[in-house]
């Protein structure tokens, strides 16, 4: 666990968004051979968003090594969705999976019924899929692009949150995925850091809306975390140093992220709800 790669890592780029794993150089950790469950979630049901590949997938791998069965909702990367599938069947549990556009309102609504039909309710839904650009300038992005963001991260969050909710008993867990961002925005992540502030809003009001039904809400915030979406968005350049600007000198793997999420979803948090825990490399979130 302690040998991690550190930049300067190949330059490259991937042309289509989010991106996908098997071209990423360095391979990122998910947990694959790393993850041991002990049943903290035995039983539960989980629908997790962007659970195809990046921090989605490692998520997906410890929920169902910790014994719960998984929902992955995905764009259209059916490869890497697919693999996923495969871990979260060999830990034994069911994996359902759902490819689809979730800025369009009916197919978040698809997403929960999948769900429910699956697994008769929800106990953990993790929104986590995320659509960011890299841009020089505010002239660089369009309207289409700001609103894409917008609908992609936090518009889709609110609707697949307001569809679960009925279907969540109480003791379920909600657990957004928010960035360093929100509290330090990158100017080239304008529209990306903005929805993630606003993430971190969402959650916490959403606790306190939500205590009275005892389903609590929190955040994770990662900081730079090895994915496709980093080849995808970001210019070869910076992806050759991605990393290198946080205290321990490097991006985060996957896996590393995973733990929080296995916390937020168990009943060892059973008293933490609006928080927001920053997985940053060492970066401070205040």
């Amino acid at each position: 666990m302690t040998n991690r790669p550190f930049p300067p890592f190949p330059e490259q780029h991937q042309d289509t968004v989010p991106g996908r794993t098997q071209p990423l150089d360095p391979q990122p950790d998910h947990g694959e051979t790393s993850y041991r469950g002990s049943g903290r979630l035995a039983g539960k049901a989980a629908v997790i968003t962007g659970g195809d590949s990046g921090i989605g997938r490692a998520v997906a791998i410890a929920f169902a090594r910790e014994g719960a069965d998984v929902l992955i909702s995905y764009l259209d990367e059916h490869d890497d969705a697919r693999d996923t599938q495969r871990w979260i069947e060999e830990a034994g549990r069911k994996a359902v999976l759902v490819p689809g556009d979730i800025t369009d309102r009916a197919h978040c609504i698809a997403i929960v019924d999948a769900a429910v039909q699956a697994f008769g309710r929800i106990d953990i839904l993790v929104n986590n899929a995320a659509f960011q650009m890299s841009r020089a300038s505010i002239d660089a992005i369009s309207d289409d692009e700001w609103d894409q963001t917008f609908s992609t991260n936090i518009g889709a969050m609110f609707r697949i949150t307001k569809a679960a909710v009925p279907h969540m008993p109480a003791g379920s867990a909600i657990i957004n995925t928010t960035s360093v961002n929100a509290d330090t925005p990158k100017p080239t992540l304008l529209a990306y850091a903005a929805t993630k502030g606003a993430i971190q809003n969402f959650t916490a009001g959403l606790a306190q809306l939500l205590a009275e039904k005892g389903i609590r809400a929190n955040c994770v915030a990662p900081g730079p975390v090895w994915t496709p979406l980093i080849t995808a968005t970001m210019p070869a350049d910076a992806v050759k140093s991605f990393g290198a600007e946080v205290p321990m000198k490097r991006p985060g793997q996957p896996a590393e992220l995973a733990p929080p999420y296995v916390m937020l979803a168990s009943s060892e948090a059973s008293y933490i709800s609006g928080a927001t825990i920053g997985v940053t490399g060492g970066k401070p979130i205040i």
